[in-house]
């Protein structure tokens, strides 16, 4: 680009952080990632996995999300839909959810 105040060409632009890193498809790839890591340590946790579990409380890694009753029903909705997917029958995917239901009080903030 040419700044035609100066005639002379204009500095090229410093690449922002995000474009450095890669960009949305990037930065997607991560946050799912990590995402996807506390989905299966919360619902490991409430179904009753024997491994130890060092994270905050439910309560205090939602208090400032926000999360609203809406937000909670359809992360229930997917899961129940994703285990439907993998082949879990609809009498336990029941009983996930009622171990679920419980930790409503805690995870919705809003």
């Amino acid at each position: 680009m040419t700044d035609i105040t100066a005639g002379t060409p204009a500095p090229a632009a410093t690449p922002t952080l995000f474009e450095q890193l890669g960009g949305e498809e990037a930065v997607g790839a991560v946050v799912l990632d990590r995402l996807k890591q506390h989905q299966r340590r919360f619902i490991g946790q409430a179904l009753g996995t024997t491994r130890p579990y060092s994270g905050r409380s439910m309560r205090k890694a939602h208090e400032h999300l926000a999360v609203t009753e809406d937000a909670f029903g359809r992360v229930v909705t997917h899961l129940a839909g994703a285990l439907t997917e993998a082949g879990v029958g609809e009498e336990t995917i029941g009983t996930i959810a009622q171990t679920l239901l419980p930790l409503k009080e805690d995870i919705v903030t809003a």
